[in-house]
């Protein structure tokens, strides 16, 4: 993987019109690196670029995870774009109002699969591809897990089932990229601000019923992190990393 101050990383970022996607889009820009932005909405992607003014060698890709097509399209792009791909952000995400097992629809349930593991699933298959057939080879995948990942919050079966998923898609391409250079690491992100989790100061609901505010941080701070997972060298990984709300019920939930 290239020396951000001999050449330009390549990066891609999934998710990146809004929220953490993002945020962690433009740090990586601001890093010096060059930035592919990945999501559906194209005006959204642009607006996130225009917000650089300039600063970054920054393109949108409008894409759709969840469409093998639409990613196959997005890598020959990257492959047409720089030849390689350094760092992956494996970001995009969705979710759906909470409700007990019984009362979510097959639809909910493939909305947030579909999104969060099968998407992923594209994303990271098409990245390793790139990295193992590369020269020099390797590269580094980061997943966005979730607390949830850990321990599930009330009435997020579909949700809580991808994330532990995620876990299980990061401990295996972690073994297999080991003979091509090709590290994985996973974030678990807890209650950062963005539209997802906006109805926190509100109050969600909690294990024993009650709804109540929860604490939120700003999602700068888990910009920084990815960055500094993906500073290192590939032969030095952070398997796993839970970055949240010191106050937030995570640690005794329920």
């Amino acid at each position: 993987m290239p020396d951000r101050q001999t050449a330009p990383r390549i990066v891609l970022v999934t998710g990146a019109s809004q929220g953490i996607g993002a945020a962690t889009a433009r740090a990586f820009a601001r890093a010096g690196d060059a930035v592919v932005l990945a999501a559906r909405d194209a005006g959204k992607l642009q607006a996130v670029i225009d917000g650089l003014g300039g600063e970054g060698d920054c393109v949108g890709v409008p894409t759709d995870v969840t469409d093998p097509a639409s990613v196959e399209a997005l890598f020959a792009r990257i492959r047409e774009m720089h030849g390689r791909l350094d760092v992956v952000f494996n970001n995009a995400g969705t979710n759906v109002a909470p409700m007990l097992p019984g009362d979510v629809s097959w639809e909910d349930w493939r909305k947030v699969v579909s999104v969060n593991l099968d998407g992923a699933f594209l994303v990271a298959s098409a990245a390793f591809r790139l990295m193992r057939a590369q020269s020099p080879q390797g590269g580094r995948i980061i997943n966005n897990g979730s607390i949830s990942a850990y321990v599930p919050r009330y009435g997020s079966i579909p949700y809580t089932a991808s994330k532990h998923a995620i876990t299980g898609l990061t401990k295996s391409l972690s073994l297999d990229g080991r003979a091509f250079d090709i590290a994985c690491g996973q974030i678990d992100i807890g209650n950062a601000a963005s539209d997802m989790t906006a109805k926190m100061t509100g109050g969600v609901p909690q294990a024993d019923g009650r709804l109540a505010p929860e604490p939120r941080i700003d999602v700068e701070h888990v910009a920084r992190a990815v960055v500094q997972m993906a500073d290192l060298p590939l032969d030095v990984n952070v398997q796993f990393m839970t970055i949240m709300a010191t106050k937030m019920p995570y640690i005794g939930r329920g």
